[in-house]
């Protein structure tokens, strides 16, 4: 079976003609764009509109094959300063999209009988859901040349106050035990085994934080204010007013789903207090001790096991899905083992030049690696479900984004807990469950009450790091309770993730993705097969419509917190589950 991913069917890398050819293809249909732009108001409004979507439809298609090759190439290797260099290019030329988009926008949405236009041609009525969000948004358009200048202007500003916070968090040097290490490996060591590795660790990197700190602060506080102002000219009422309408999702979802969390976290509190009793400690959990094992799952997987052993569980669920990652083992989508200079982590990538997508893992045979198998290759048979829309109605919004990946983990988890060989094991698989979702429910609200603050309070003044750090203890003692020893807390959150470092709330929707696909896992249970085509359809449809109108597919209502309360008491039982498992037990 292959170790790492194969690309050529994309490019056969940075010289094969194809690409140069591409790229000089993009810049040619960006100029035309821009001067099609410039006529629109001589022309007829329906084949204006045609004309226009046409040039987007094509400069999408081939922004994303040239962008996503060099993006690929460079996780692969982030040494491969080639691959940096192409992705610039190509950047610079999907900028200049930026104008004639604008102006295109302004010019549609001014167009009185725009959705009859829309919904009476063949060839515009597949964008109904796209020139409804551009029709509301208009206002929100800079006038003039402002959307070209705020674009080519973030490359330098915004851009580059995240690219400085990426760099100083990737090389920062870490002293651990005399030698020096970096970031990423101490962080990493949160999972030893060894209690006093896990505890060394957590001290190194608090120390190393104090280089680079106010520098960060300096990144984050201009990011934030520049998001803030931007929101201003733009006519939203806040940033998260912004991200809100960016995510096709109403603020009664967000207040259903953050007070329904509000109730559940002293749940979350009783499972971290458990399992602090277990490692002997009286005052709850330390930080450094989140992550600490339980014991392990024993058995070891190469990937044609893992291959294996996801096929056989999902075919349970769908055969179609069981296929596709069937496909992607066998054909290369995925790149398997960690080696010198390719990034950390998971991600996975829609190809949709090809109709499959690619990902990249860091794949060690653990038990844990397939179950990141298992989250990548749902974003997999998602974008699959996805890639019968036309060009411009693929991309889904963050919220929905971690459905299909979050219900796959359920599918795999659910079938593992039920098979564990003894209490034991079964305490492990549960506890590492508890784990992720602690995450996604009280570290994600901690960033979320975070993040608040720091907008409410960043155009009255500048907040300088020993600010910043004590923001976001309040944030962690809030959402953790008495769950963790306030005394063992984690004040650099804000330095080392990376989230914070763009233009809008990036973090509620990883609870919202979380909790959305418990609920629909929720629904698979009580419904069985009849389940499967309405989830399949909810994911076809998430690209094209409001979160909202997405769940009622599944007959869900997601401005009502009983929903969102369904999902988080499947996490109490676990919690009771786990509770009941380590009576008697100790670590």
């Amino acid at each position: 079976m292959n170790e790492v991913w194969n690309l050529d069917p994309i490019y056969q890398g940075f010289s094969d003609p194809a690409f140069d050819a591409d790229l000089e293809q993009m810049k040619g249909q960006v100029a035309a764009y821009a001067d099609l732009a410039a006529s629109l108001e001589q022309m007829d409004p329906v084949d204006g509109l045609r004309r226009c979507i046409a040039f987007e439809e094509a400069i999408a298609a081939l922004g994303s094959k040239l962008g996503l090759y060099a993006s690929l190439r460079q996780a692969a290797n982030t040494r491969d300063g080639e691959a940096g260099s192409r992705m610039g290019q190509v950047m610079a030329v999907f900028s200049g999209t930026a104008a004639p988009e604008a102006a295109f926008r302004a010019w549609a949405s001014a167009l009185p009988n725009l959705m009859e236009l829309v919904r009476g041609d063949e060839s515009l009525r597949d964008y109904e859901f796209l020139f409804e969000h551009i029709r509301e948004s208009a206002s929100h358009l800079l006038p003039g040349r402002g959307e070209e200048i705020a674009a080519r202007m973030s490359l330098s500003g915004g851009n580059a106050w995240s690219e400085l916070q990426q760099y100083l968090t990737s090389t920062v040097p870490v002293t651990f035990r005399g030698e020096t290490t970096n970031l990423s490996a101490i962080r990493n060591m949160a999972y030893d085994s060894d209690p006093q590795v896990r505890k060394d660790a957590y001290e190194a990197e608090l120390a190393c934080y104090e280089r680079i700190r106010d520098s960060v602060a300096f990144a984050l506080n201009s990011i934030k204010l520049e998001t803030i102002t931007d929101c201003q000219l733009r006519g939203y009422e806040s940033p998260l007013d912004r991200t809100l309408k960016q995510s096709f999702m109403k603020r009664e979802t967000l207040d259903a789903m953050m007070g329904a969390i509000e109730e559940y976290l002293p749940k979350f509190w009783q499972y971290l207090k458990a399992k602090a009793k277990a490692f002997g400690y009286e005052k709850g959990l330390p930080w450094y001790d989140l992550f600490a094992p339980m014991g392990d799952v024993n058995a070891h997987f190469t990937p044609e096991e893992a291959r294996n052993y996801l096929v056989e569980r999902f075919d349970r669920f769908d055969w179609e899905l069981a296929q596709m990652v069937a496909r992607a083992f066998d054909e290369a989508w995925i790149d398997f083992y960690p080696r010198d200079g390719k990034s950390g982590g998971a991600f996975c990538a829609e190809v949709d030049c090809l109709g499959e997508s690619r990902i990249l893992t860091n794949f060690d045979g653990m038990f844990g690696d397939v179950v990141t198998l298992a989250h990548e290759l749902g974003h997999a048979f998602h974008n699959q479900c996805v890639f019968g829309h036309r060009p411009l109605n693929k991309d889904y919004s963050m919220p929905v984004a971690e459905t299909a990946s979050t219900f796959n983990e359920c599918v795999v988890m659910a079938d593992a807990i039920l098979n564990a060989d003894n209490d034991d094991e079964r305490l492990v698989l549960i506890e590492s469950q508890l784990q992720d979702t602690t995450q996604i429910i009280c570290d994600i609200y901690s960033r979320y009450r975070f993040e608040t603050m720091v907008f409410e309070n960043r155009e009255q003044q500048f907040m300088h790091a020993d600010t910043l750090c004590q923001m976001m203890l309040d944030a962690q003692k809030h959402a953790y309770g008495d769950g963790l020893d306030h005394d063992f807390l984690h004040p650099y959150m804000w330095v080392c993730k990376s989230h914070y470092y763009g233009p809008t709330f990036y973090n509620f929707p990883y609870a919202f993705g979380g909790l959305f696909a418990r609920g629909l896992y929720a629904r698979y249970l009580e419904e069985g097969g009849d389940f499967v085509p309405k989830y399949k359809a909810l994911l076809e449809m998430t690209p094209v419509a409001m979160a909202e109108d997405v769940a009622k597919v599944a007959d869900i209502d997601l401005t009502d917190r009983e929903f969102w309360r369904s999902a988080l008491q499947i996490v109490a039982e676990q919690i009771d589950l786990f509770c009941g498992i380590l009576e008697g037990k100790t670590v």
